[in-house]
């Protein structure tokens, strides 16, 4: 009796596997009806949905073979990703890479890992087509924007145009210097109440860089006794953000991580930076000077500037519900820079990865070209009790009425508080202080009913402050 022949497997490329998620996320096509289309099973079409954070990865990396069908990782991954890494930079300083060259390197890199490993011909090939590396003449890759030309002090700017498509999405950063005003209410902003905060962040939403903020000629009283080192956000006192020292700080963290990355910037910016020292570790791409799109997209400072907005709220009616009878704008009148550094700090911790990632691809500012669906109700949080969603959306974007204005005036404090402590600023917390309101606090949570996750967090928090009082 003859067997029947089993059922050929029908293994699908990288590009196909991206167009399954397309239609999974873009239309109401079951995995079934897919798998009907593409001539495979179910289960191999929900082992795609399961892989889906991978393959996007392999995609947007420009290094995958998006024709192979299958991916065998190297036995030596180590050696194979520390070759793949030098070959980019290679490539970005225009040399010409050669098989010998790479033969030579990936030796050197073997050593260096202290692995017994001799490269050979037949390793090369392999290791080219699981990288989609080819050679060729030297050329250097057209820029994404239209070049501009480089500033007469900015040396290492001088270098070839490079494009996005010349590093990999974790090592792409846009950055933007946002206006906030940040202690406005609905309806009525202080003309002078504006600092400037410093957001960055890389294509992949994996990385993002410390806040700051500025905008302050003098240091305002509430940072009396603070420790810098302690915030959350960097505080410049001075109008405007100091990009020489941040992109100076910014290169030296790149080059103790051993990076080559981009910058987005503002070509505007890139022009006041005439006379910066030579960057090593970080390249600048200018925005073309007739572009609108901004250095980080405007769907992510917009997220931003709406969390900050909702934190402020509650900040707001705190302050009122301990004093009855103060009105909002009395209420806004008690938020202090140093309240500001700590919400902006939470502002931009609750941008979540995925919509960066999104909003990179969708205004072009990624080296990736898969259009993915992305869920733009993440973008605002949920509209805080007491306002419209209009209300809500006309005070995120309160800026854009303002007139430009300097700084933001320096906090004066209340009556009650001129006087009080050195310089007229209130007393430093005690430990004694410290530890009276932790007991006020789990007191509290107790007479209402706090949740067992809500009292986990409290008990870090309870420990901490009990380690720094045994100090």
């Amino acid at each position: 009796m003859e067997l029947s022949g089993k059922k050929k497997l029908h293994a699908l490329s990288l590009a196909e596997k991206i167009q399954v998620l397309e239609l999974l996320d873009e239309s109401k096509m079951s995995q079934s009806e897919v798998a009907r289309r593409f001539q495979v099973s179910q289960p191999q079409i929900s082992r795609i949905c399961k892989n889906k954070e991978k393959l996007l990865a392999d995609w947007c990396s420009g290094t995958a073979n998006r024709e192979r069908k299958r991916k065998r990782e190297s036995k030596y991954s180590g050696i194979d990703e520390a070759l793949l890494c030098w070959y980019h930079i290679a490539r970005a300083k225009a040399w010409d890479v050669t098989g010998p060259m790479l033969l030579h390197k990936a030796k050197e890199l073997a050593d260096i890992l202290g692995q017994d490993f001799v490269p050979s011909i037949g390793w090369l090939v392999r290791w080219k087509r699981r990288n989609n590396v080819g050679f060729g003449a030297r050329h250097v890759l057209a820029p994404l924007f239209p070049p501009e030309p480089p500033p007469p002090g900015l040396a290492s700017q001088t270098q070839p145009p490079l494009a996005l498509k010349d590093f990999s999405p974790e090592d792409v950063f846009g950055c933007a210097e946002v206006p906030l005003l940040y202690r406005a209410v609905p309806g009525r902003a202080g003309a002078g109440d504006q600092v400037h905060v410093l957001l960055c962040a890389n294509s992949r939403g994996t990385e993002k860089r410390r806040v700051l903020v500025s905008g302050l000629q003098a240091a305002p009283r509430c940072f009396f006794g603070v420790s810098s080192e302690a915030l959350p956000a960097s505080y410049h006192p001075d109008v405007g953000i100091p990009w020489s020292e941040w992109l100076a700080q910014f290169d030296r963290d790149m080059g103790r991580q051993g990076r080559q990355v981009a910058l987005l910037l503002a070509a505007q910016v890139v022009e006041e930076l005439a006379g910066l020292p030579g960057l090593c570790h970080v390249r600048l791409l200018p925005l073309s000077t007739t572009s609108t799109t901004p250095s980080l997209p405007s769907s992510v400072i917009r997220a931003f500037k709406a969390h900050y907005r909702r934190r402020l709220l509650g900040k707001l009616a705190a302050v009122r519900s301990k004093r009855a009878g103060t009105s909002l704008a009395e209420a806004g009148a008690d938020i202090t820079v140093l309240d500001t550094l700590h919400m902006a700090a939470a502002a931009w911790a609750k941008v979540p990865p995925q919509f960066i990632v999104s909003s990179f691809l969708q205004e072009g500012l990624a080296p990736c070209k898969v259009p993915l669906s992305s869920n733009r109700a993440s973008e605002m949080p949920p509209v805080p009790g007491g306002l419209s969603l209009e209300e809500f959306s006309h005070f995120v974007d309160l800026e854009g009425e303002e007139p430009a204005s300097g700084g933001c005036k320096e906090e004066m404090g209340t009556k009650d508080e001129e006087g009080a402590g050195e310089g007229g600023c209130e007393p430093l917390p005690t430990r004694a202080d410290a530890l009276r309101a932790l007991g006020t606090l789990r007191r509290w949570f107790e007479c209402h009913g706090a949740s067992p996750e809500l009292f986990e967090k409290f008990y870090a928090c309870e420990e901490e402050v009990e380690r720094l009082c045994c100090l």
